[in-house]
């Protein structure tokens, strides 16, 4: 094992700089993780690599980037209770304090804990070769997944999971979602193997439109304008969707995705940031629709996500258009940051050389 290794660090002036590490030692109850795949975030793009404007859950502090990794355990540390060396696990992304209420539910996203910790953001994450965790952040990777399907649900899938079991999708459902990004792609991809009827996207740019339509994600792609609202209307014979996923993160595309909701529909805002301008009565009251905010997932369902996706045949990794190898991060922000992509990740070994 090698004495040292590179990590990436994000300066927040949409640079990469690479700093020299000691390979960490695991101690009681953590084990060491050599990295395999590693994807970025929009989050990661949106409060760290333009500017550090993350407070609280999102105040980065300097250290490795990457809180979507995943790897093979290299050492473990004493007190490990489950996981040995040699075991493929994906990192849960917050290390909560595991004794607050909402870590004891497995919801370690919400814990207020000052002893909270996020990889990648308060604590090294996986951009870099080797990465320290707790071994109680852990979720097996089986077999069936690559390193790369287990990165996308490290954060983006088990987000959208969280998400889509909220609003109870189902072969019941017609399923709006507003922006195809990376995490709008995966919601169309899980509520597709949900059993949803007909999947409707809201999206501008043309490489996710036509990442959506070579996966065959969506029966129909809107672009957003004046006239989005209507097609949608039409496309759901008038009534509108019966579920609703906003990824945009944008005011209009959170209108849309409330007014595009039929009677009694269900809406959920996954994309992170922004505003939001509705008119309660019209939008909300009278069709009594229900808003769900919903932010990640528990480390338990990511864990009943992973069995799924295996008995789907689901492969998260069908959403990476690029890979990157690490002395290449820079051009991977880049090009993540600028949305004319898939999923962007940065991967090691045989993950490097698979076609996304």
């Amino acid at each position: 094992m090698a004495a040292t290794m590179k990590g990436v660090v994000l300066p927040g002036n949409s640079t990469v700089e690479f700093r020299d590490y000691p390979v960490p030692e695991p101690g009681y109850g953590q084990v060491l993780v050599k990295t395999k795949a590693s994807t970025i975030c929009g989050s990661d793009i949106r409060a760290i690599y333009h500017e550090h404007q993350g407070k609280g859950a999102e105040a980065y502090q300097g250290v490795i980037a990457g809180h979507e990794p995943c790897g093979q355990i290299e050492k473990a540390g004493p007190g490990c209770k489950r996981f040995k060396p040699g075991d493929r696990v994906i990192i849960y992304h917050i290390s909560g304090c595991g004794v607050c209420h909402d870590c004891r539910m497995g919801y370690m996203i919400s814990c207020s804990s000052p002893h909270r910790a996020a990889y990648g953001w308060q604590r090294d994450g996986g951009m870099a070769e080797y990465v320290l965790a707790d071994e109680k952040d852990l979720v097996d990777l089986p077999p069936e997944l690559s390193y790369a399907d287990g990165a996308q649900v490290a954060c983006g899938f088990g987000t959208v999971y969280e998400a889509l079991e909220k609003i109870g999708v189902s072969g019941d459902d017609n399923v709006l979602v507003v922006g195809l990004g990376p995490v709008g792609l995966a919601t169309l991809m899980l509520a597709k193997a949900m059993g949803a009827q007909k999947l409707i996207g809201v999206e501008l740019k043309q490489e996710r439109i036509d990442l959506a339509k070579k996966l065959e994600l969506a029966h129909e792609v809107v672009s957003p304008g004046p006239d989005a609202l209507a097609r949608i209307l039409a496309a759901t014979g008038g009534k509108g969707a019966e579920k609703a996923v906003d990824c945009s993160a944008s005011d209009a595309g959170r209108a849309l995705a409330v007014r595009a909701a039929r009677q009694w529909g269900k809406i959920a805002l996954v994309g992170e940031g922004g505003a939001m301008s509705i008119n309660p009565s019209p939008d909300m009251i009278h069709p009594q629709k229900t808003i769900y905010g919903s932010w990640v997932t528990s480390i338990w369902r990511m864990e009943d996500l992973v069995e799924r996706l295996v008995r789907w045949n689901l492969h998260p990794a069908d959403l990476i258009t690029h890979r990157f190898p690490l002395e290449k991060a820079a051009d991977a922000y880049s090009l993540m940051a600028g949305g004319g992509c898939g999923k962007v990740a940065v991967c090691f070994d045989e993950e490097l050389t698979t076609k996304g």
